[in-house]
């Protein structure tokens, strides 16, 4: 009978102890398995772009006596840790005029409608609340509101910050320099940046329409994967046959991003918005609604 009772004893305890040792290993995985940040997407107007002479926009005369309309977004991702203001649109300047402007080569007429201080107030949010800035690269319909953002950490990969920051751009593209003078936090990159370090919002370097042309991955928990492009496609054409602006800085260097690009695309299974093509901006919800 002694031995019956001890034999069950030890059957209790390794019972037991296999139990724990399960709740244990459910613990330890529960604490190792990430939890996934709530991250927004807000989508705003900057502006509208119509392109006059869209012939700029390919090597060839493919697009010769075409014109397009451009949208001119610019967005804000709220994360637990920050918000992050990707591109800031057209000149504010803009807003106070009577009729759009067009350049003075008629390439190019522009408008804008609203500030970026209105603008924020839609999602009770203030310039304050803005916590970095990141601009696709430095063409002047993606830093029209750049100066405002002045106690904002810009990040910008080095050869962009090089390139604009020049005597040569100081002296040839004033306005565009002129732009982003007053963004004295800045935190240059060198190649990809993981914003807020858990993967959900990522700065990819796209280099070649301008020297640090980058791009956006979010990670949205409802939505899924998605890429922001700034320019490195103006076009769905533009993406599907490869065509390169007349004016990008490095033709070469631009093709590279775009293989780079849509291999990073595919490995993430992301869905990709190019920010000029109307069609998808209009399927993006407008701020106060957002992505999720």
């Amino acid at each position: 009978m002694k031995k019956i009772v001890i034999i069950g004893l030890l059957s209790l305890v390794v019972l037991s102890c296999k139990e724990q040792k399960e709740k244990n290993s459910q613990a330890a995985a529960a604490k190792n398995e990430k939890i996934a940040p709530e991250v927004k997407l807000y989508t705003f107007s900057g502006g509208t772009v119509m392109v006059n002479n869209l012939e700029l926009f390919s090597q060839d005369t493919t697009y010769q006596g075409q014109s397009k309309e451009f949208a001119d977004a610019f967005y804000v991702i709220s994360h637990p840790d920050g918000n992050l203001m990707w591109d800031a649109g057209l000149p504010e300047a803009l807003a106070a005029m009577d009729e759009p402007f067009t350049s003075p080569d008629g390439n190019f007429t522009v408008s804008r409608k609203d500030s970026v201080k209105n603008q924020l107030k839609s999602i009770d949010l203030s310039i304050e609340d803005i916590k970095y800035l990141a601009v696709s690269h430095t063409h002047f319909d993606h830093t029209g509101h750049a100066n405002v953002f002045k106690d904002a950490t810009w990040l910008v990969q080095g050869a962009e910050y090089d390139f604009i920051t020049s005597e040569e751009s100081q002296q040839n593209n004033a306005d565009n320099y002129n732009a982003i003078k007053e963004l004295t936090k800045v935190k240059k990159l060198n190649g990809d940046f993981d914003v807020f370090g858990d993967g959900s919002v990522i700065i990819k370097s796209m280099p070649g329409h301008t020297p640090g042309h980058q791009v956006l991955y979010l990670d949205l928990a409802e939505h899924g994967p998605l890429l922001l492009t700034g320019d490195l496609y103006h076009l769905y054409e533009n993406r599907e046959f490869k065509r390169v602006p007349i004016f990008n800085f490095d033709v070469a260097q631009t093709l590279a991003s775009m293989d780079a690009f849509e291999a990073f695309a595919k490995e993430k299974n992301a869905k990709v918005y190019l920010q000029h093509q109307k069609e998808d901006f209009d399927k993006m919800p407008k701020a106060p609604k957002f992505l999720k």
